[in-house]
């Protein structure tokens, strides 16, 4: 962010005391968007980024930077959200918890496959472009393990001869290829996305992947003949192996299946949830609600706190995988639930037991406002907060604020080094 004669402007590449001169794209009320077009004057910060693909390539914004000047940006991101859209100015925003690996620290990845004149090849979109692509010979955000499978997959693709997807034209075979990975199980799945005709090109892929790759637990196959560029709820095939594979974190081992939503960075998704332990001060005593529960893990990592955990989500597959997960390691505390929970809290909310603790863990659109109110008729004395969007998260501690809540500090984490997103885990307590 910088400011032209008091007007401020956002640009991104740019690094803190720089002088540059920039094209603005977007103008707004009380804002503009702008391009880089020359650093006229650089700042002591910028450094010379590590990838050669930067910054074609729209995964990494911040690779220029120094890391500590980088994370330093995500605690004021946080700060000053609150402050202009909260209307929280005197909030403690502590120190950002650093990444124990700023690269290399992906457990999911999703490729587009393309096509060129030397072949099929994989990668991601160019910044900014829904038509142009940028090929790969390594990510530096991805795993040994995951760049080591793309290769094995690109390898066999280029020997198949299968086209890659062509996004203006809606011609091609192969489309994505999205490995996931236990970091702390070391367990490999993969999933091959493509469009109807390959079955027997994919069929060939489970010699050569499993003969490469020990650590491969299932191979996937998924057809699409649609124009939307999604891998999601797609009629897939298991060609080798299982369809699930497992996680582990805090001591809890996770099923995860390969559409599930799980933190792309274990590492520091065991940093996370142990911010969430501090934050919930369990003495064994109160009931907790994880509300956006997903596949159940941070209400199962906290089950042993608890008098009784009661968990709501609203995708039916990853209710049945908390309670597996609940059932498979134990947690005997433990209730899932499908609904919105909205919904849930206003028509069973009689029904459940009062809640001492509440847990939120909204996706990047936040809570919604009926999801707010419900959670404040439930009036849990502690409420914590992971955030993963600064924006709807400050929107909603103003809600908790005015309804009598008391935001007692924000903790960021860093779950995605080299980009701009941050995680934080926020504690509320009533104030009456």
């Amino acid at each position: 962010m910088g400011r032209h004669d008091g007007f401020v402007v956002f640009c991104p590449d740019t690094a803190p005391g720089e002088r540059v001169r920039v094209k603005v794209r977007k103008r707004k009320r009380r804002h503009a968007e702008a391009e880089l077009l020359e650093i006229l004057e650089t700042g002591p910060d910028r450094i010379a980024p590590p990838c050669p693909y930067v910054p074609r390539c729209g995964g990494c914004r911040l690779q220029h930077l120094e890391y500590d000047v980088a994370l330093d940006g995500k605690r004021r991101q946080i700060a000053e959200h609150l402050a202009r859209i909260g209307g929280l100015s005197d909030i403690e925003v502590r120190p950002a918890e650093p990444a124990a690996n700023p690269f290399n620290y992906r457990n999911k990845m999703e490729y587009s496959a393309f096509e060129t004149p030397d072949g099929v090849r994989l990668g991601f979109h160019e910044r900014g472009r829904w038509d142009r692509m940028v090929a790969l010979e390594a990510c530096m955000l991805a795993t040994p393990l995951g760049n080591a499978a793309r290769d094995t997959v690109a390898a066999w693709a280029q020997e198949e001869g299968l086209t890659g997807w062509d996004r203006r034209e809606h011609t091609g075979q192969l489309r994505h290829v999205v490995i996931r990975e236990g970091v702390a199980t070391e367990e490999l799945l993969v999933t091959i996305v493509s469009t109807s005709g390959c079955e027997e090109a994919v069929d060939r892929l489970e010699e050569r992947v499993t003969g490469n790759h020990p650590e491969l637990v299932g191979l996937l196959h998924s057809v699409t003949d649609g124009v939307a560029e999604s891998t999601a709820d797609l009629p897939t095939r298991v060609v080798w192996g299982a369809s699930r594979f497992h996680e582990r974190v805090r001591g809890v081992t996770l099923e995860l299946s390969a559409g599930a939503f799980f933190q792309t960075n274990t590492l520091m998704t065991e940093t996370l949830y142990e911010h969430v332990v501090q934050a919930a001060q369990l003495d064994g005593t109160q009931v907790l609600y994880d509300l956006f529960a997903g596949v159940g893990s941070i209400g199962i990592c906290l089950a042993d706190g608890a008098r009784e955990v009661v968990a709501i989500e609203i995708v039916a597959d990853a209710v049945e995988d908390a309670r597996r997960n609940a059932l498979a390691n134990g947690v005997e505390n433990h209730t899932a639930i499908a609904g919105d929970v909205r919904v849930v809290l206003r028509e069973r909310g009689e029904q459940l037991p009062r809640p001492d603790v509440v847990v939120v863990d909204p996706p990047r659109a936040g809570l919604s406002g009926g999801a707010c109110r419900r959670i404040l008729e439930a009036a849990p004395p502690v409420l914590v907060y992971v955030s993963c969007q600064p924006a709807t998260f400050a929107d909603n501690a103003k809600r908790f604020v005015d309804g009598g809540y008391r935001l007692e500090y924000v903790q960021p984490v860093d779950m995605f080094p080299q980009t701009p997103h941050v995680e934080a885990v926020a504690r509320f307590v009533r104030s009456d």
